[in-house]
């Protein structure tokens, strides 16, 4: 794609966001897949230009395409100078705190930069207020919460950010070589003394062994989907534990699911992706190893594993997210904007769990003290 041929469709998508009715900048509505205008409330279906299948494209051929203006799109990017976290944003903001981290963003240091088309896009299906509804939900359930919590945050609740997290997702077949030991249970009658009654009685049991041998073979595994976040702003666990998506509502990328919304650039390369996708790979790998060996116990010595038929899917998956500071300690609350389940790191109320911890002691003092009645 020329130059010419990109700046003619960033113009085609700056009209195609603009109201009819009242010029203002249409914004996506989640749980739909239409444009809406906040001010006026006219609405503009969005019209999907590819209805293909969701598939991977081939590793190699991405990482050598990522440089050509086809695989880029323009955005205006703003970084946190306090945690590092590279955003979009919206063109009309002119003020602006970081997702991650709460810290104010310096909007004069944004930049439009080319930066790489995701692949597939998954849309918002959870509402801002759908998404409040549901922290404060579970805010109610949490044990041990110091008191004042739900106060503060729920102003927190009402400002949730609506942002696209980048992911990958690999695809591989591998062969594996393995040199290993297969251990099988045997068992031997062991005989033993034992007194009973000031009698010494002779007895026998089984006792079992295992009996070792050397094994080796080569085992295959296909692996579809295995999914690595992309961003290093989220604790890595509640990244993991907003898991599972609804995949099956992915739609092939288009800016106007963008609109009114910021998405993070990927902050882990493709090649870094990959390397921790056969983590998870040798995992499973392993796991087909010692069934492959069998028997009742498997040691696994060395193996070598070989990965063909590398592909890949760049990913922008849906969040509302807002950062809190309790005691001066940073705390994230995230919705994943797919499923509507929240994930969300919380304070411990120490009077609390002392209170708890001595009213155990007290019911375990009154249990002693009624059985020497």
């Amino acid at each position: 794609m020329d130059p010419y041929s990109q700046a003619e469709q960033s113009a085609a998508l700056n009209s195609s966001l603009q109201c009819n009715s009242c010029g203002a900048t249409l914004h996506f509505a989640p749980g739909t897949h239409q444009l809406k205008c906040t001010y006026c409330g006219a609405t503009n279906e969005i019209v999907q230009e590819n209805t293909g299948p969701v598939v991977s494209v081939d590793y190699d051929s991405f990482i050598h395409s990522t440089n050509s203006l086809s695989a880029q799109r323009t955005a205006k990017v703003v970084s946190c100078k306090n945690c590092g976290a590279s955003t979009t944003l919206l063109a009309e903001v002119n003020s602006e705190n970081c997702t991650f981290c709460a810290s104010p963003l310096v909007i004069s240091d944004a930049e439009s930069k080319q930066i790489v088309r995701p692949h597939y896009i998954l849309p918002f299906a959870i509402t801002q207020q759908q998404a409040a509804t549901n922290f404060q939900t579970w805010m109610k359930k949490l044990w041990f919460a110091p008191s004042d919590l739900p106060q503060l945050v729920s102003g927190h609740a009402s400002q949730l950010r609506g942002i696209y997290l980048p992911h990958w997702t690999y695809d591989a077949d591998a062969r594996t070589e393995y040199d290993g030991q297969r251990g099988d249970y045997y068992y031997e009658t062991e005989y033993y003394t034992e007194t009973v009654n000031g009698r010494e009685e002779r007895r026998s049991r089984q006792v079992r062994h295992t009996r070792w041998h050397s094994v080796s073979g080569t085992v295959y595994n296909e692996f579809n989907d295995i999914f690595v976040i992309a961003s290093a702003s989220l604790p890595h666990k509640v990244a993991k534990r907003l898991e599972p998506w609804h995949m099956q509502a992915l739609v092939h990328y288009n800016e106007q699911y963008v609109s009114g919304f910021r998405s993070e650039l990927y902050q882990v390369s493709p090649e870094d992706g990959l390397e921790q996708a056969k983590l998870i790979m040798r995992g499973i790998i392993e796991q087909t190893i010692r069934r492959d060996i069998g028997g009742d116990e498997q040691r696994i010595e060395e193996y070598y594993d070989t990965y063909r038929n590398i592909a890949l899917k760049y990913l922008l998956l849906p969040v509302w997210i807002s950062a809190y500071k309790y005691n001066n300690k940073l705390y994230h609350f995230t919705v994943n904007a797919s499923t509507g389940e929240v994930v969300g790191e919380r304070p411990y109320s120490g009077t609390k769990i002392a209170l708890l911890v001595m009213a155990i002691i007290a019911v375990v003092i009154f249990i002693i003290y009624l059985s020497k009645q």
